[in-house]
């Protein structure tokens, strides 16, 4: 399994996966999690703007991500392995742990970035998460330097 958010990493993490998967004979699922903070802000706007739809706005984001997916696995050219995508909506840890409970996956694979206080900063708030709750061996791809 590899978390995938679209960052400038995925690629990264994806081909790491793919090699595992080619060596292995394993299929190959990615899971995209749409945050649930970007839903929020999404019925905020249409508490103000009635002709705004939540309901439209995470059809248009499921949409946009599946070209994404598209793109990103012809990119590292792995679509030989056929991957099954997913896509969940909630806090992306929990949705990505709750995916692993369901599916039983050998392996996480995830891109580490780092964004705010020193843990997130050497792992990234997720991938932090991630670490200290994951049920299964999780590969760190590092960004390139």
């Amino acid at each position: 399994m590899v978390a995938v958010d679209f960052s400038e990493h995925s690629a990264a993490a994806l081909a790491a996966a793919a090699t595992l998967c080619r060596s292995l004979g394993a299929a190959l699922l990615l899971i995209n999690v749409v945050n649930q903070r970007d839903v929020d802000h999404a019925h905020k706007v249409a508490a103000a703007f009635p002709a705004y739809s939540v309901d439209r706005y995470l059809s248009d984001t499921r949409k946009t991500r599946e070209e994404r997916f598209r793109h990103l696995i012809d990119a590292v050219n792995c679509a030989d392995l056929d991957p099954e995508t997913i896509f969940r909506v909630g806090t992306p840890f929990v949705e990505i742990l709750a995916e692993i409970e369901e599916r039983n996956p050998d392996l996480l694979v995830m891109a580490t970035k780092g964004r705010s206080n020193l843990a997130d900063v050497v792992l990234g708030s997720c991938a932090e998460k991630m670490f200290r709750r994951c049920p299964v061996p999780l590969l760190s791809v590092r960004p390139p330097r």
